[in-house]
C-alpha cells in the first residue's frame, strides 16, 4: 500500500499515515513558469494499491488539477489500483441544474476523476448523497457523525441538548445525531434571497433554555450559522454551538463567526485551516484522520467499510 498526498492538506495526509503506521510516499507537485502543474512520483508504484489524498478546496481548480495529474502519473506508473481520497469534494453544491443552460458541475468533476484513471473514490459527507451515483466507479461516502459524537459526549455531559438543523435539507443528518444522543430535534426554516446570504424565518421546535447544537455539512460564508444562532438565542436558547464537517469559511466568514452568537464552531480538518481560523477563539477543529485511515485500511484489506457506522 502506498499513500500519496498533493498540496491541499499535507497535515491530514501525514496524520493518516501515522494512524496506518505507513510512510508518506515521496512525490513532487511543481509548476512551470506558466503555472502548468507537473507531478513526479519518486518511488516505484508498480503493482501497488495506491491512495491519493487531496481535498478539492480553495483554490478548487488547482487542487482538482493536481489530483487528476497525480492519478494519471500513477496509472502510467502501473499502479495496481488507484483510490482518490477526497475528504472535501469541491463542486458538490453544483449537483443539479439551477436553471436553463446551467451545468451539473459535480457530475463533470466525477467524470474527470474516472477518466483520469481512478479505480475508486473515498470521500466524506458529500453535500448530496446522490453524487455517489455520478461516479461510474465504486464510491465510499463516510460520515463525520461518529467523530462529532465523541466530542459532543466529552464536552456536554451535563448539558440539556437539542440538535438543530439549519435548514430543511439537513434534517436527515441532524436527526441521525439527535437519535444517537437520544435528544430532541429542531429545524430552522430559512429563505435564501441570493447566493451567500440567508435570512432566518422560523424555528420549528422548542429551544427555550436548551443548549443547541447546529449540525451541517458545509459552512461557507457563515451567514446561515450566524443568523441561525441569533434566531435561536432570541427564542430563548441557553447557548448555541455548531458542528460542521467542512469548514470552507470563505471571504469574511471567520470574522463573522468570531463576532456572532455562536459559543463554538467545531469543524473537521477535511480542509486545511487558515491562520485566521487558528487564532479565532470560538473556532476549533477535530481530526478525521483515524476515520479516513481506518477506511483506507479496510479498502486495502478488502473488508467492509460500511460497518464503521454500525
Amino acid at each position: 500500500m502506498k499513500i500519496l498526498s498533493c498540496n491541499s492538506n499535507k497535515p491530514l495526509a501525514e496524520a493518516i499515515c501515522t494512524y496506518l503506521n505507513k510512510p508518506l510516499t515521496k512525490m513532487e507537485v511543481t509548476r512551470f513558469s506558466d503555472l502548468e502543474i507537473f507531478v513526479e512520483i519518486k518511488e516505484n508504484v508498480r503493482g501497488q494499491d495506491t491512495f491519493v489524498i487531496q481535498s478539492t478546496s480553495y483554490p478548487a481548480n488547482d487542487h482538482l488539477m493536481e489530483l487528476l495529474v497525480t492519478i494519471d502519473a500513477l496509472r502510467r506508473g502501473s499502479a495496481k489500483r488507484i483510490t482518490a481520497v477526497i475528504p472535501y469534494f469541491g463542486y458538490a453544491r453544483q449537483d443539479r441544474k439551477s436553471g436553463p443552460r446551467t451545468p451539473i458541475s459535480a457530475k463533470l468533476v466525477a467524470n474527470m476523476i474516472s477518466t483520469a484513471g481512478a479505480d475508486r473514490v473515498l470521500t466524506l459527507d458529500l453535500h448530496a448523497a446522490q453524487i455517489q451515483g455520478f461516479f461510474d466507479i465504486p464510491t465510499d461516502n463516510l460520515f463525520a457523525v461518529p467523530v462529532f459524537l465523541e466530542d459532543i459526549l466529552a464536552n456536554h455531559k451535563k448539558s440539556k441538548l437539542i440538535v438543530v438543523s439549519p435548514d430543511v435539507g439537513g434534517v436527515l443528518r441532524a436527526r441521525s445525531v439527535a437519535k444517537r444522543l437520544n435528544t430532541d430535534l429542531a429545524i430552522i426554516d430559512k429563505r435564501r434571497e441570493k447566493p451567500g446570504q440567508s435570512e432566518v424565518m422560523n424555528i420549528i421546535g422548542n429551544v427555550k433554555n436548551r443548549d443547541c447544537l447546529l449540525v451541517d455539512d458545509i459552512v461557507d460564508s457563515g451567514g446561515t450559522l450566524c443568523n441561525a444562532a441569533t434566531a435561536l438565542i432570541k427564542n430563548g436558547a441557553k447557548s448555541v454551538e455548531a458542528y460542521i464537517t467542512h469548514g470552507v469559511l470563505s471571504g469574511g466568514a471567520v470574522a463573522n463567526i468570531a463576532s456572532s452568537d455562536l459559543r463554538n464552531l467545531v469543524t473537521s480538518d477535511s480542509i486545511l485551516p487558515t491562520e485566521a481560523f487558528r487564532v479565532t477563539k470560538n473556532i476549533r477543529n477535530i481530526t478525521i484522520a483515524p476515520l479516513l485511515g481506518e477506511a483506507i485500511r479496510r479498502i486495502n484489506k478488502e473488508t467492509s467499510v460500511s460497518s464503521l457506522f454500525d
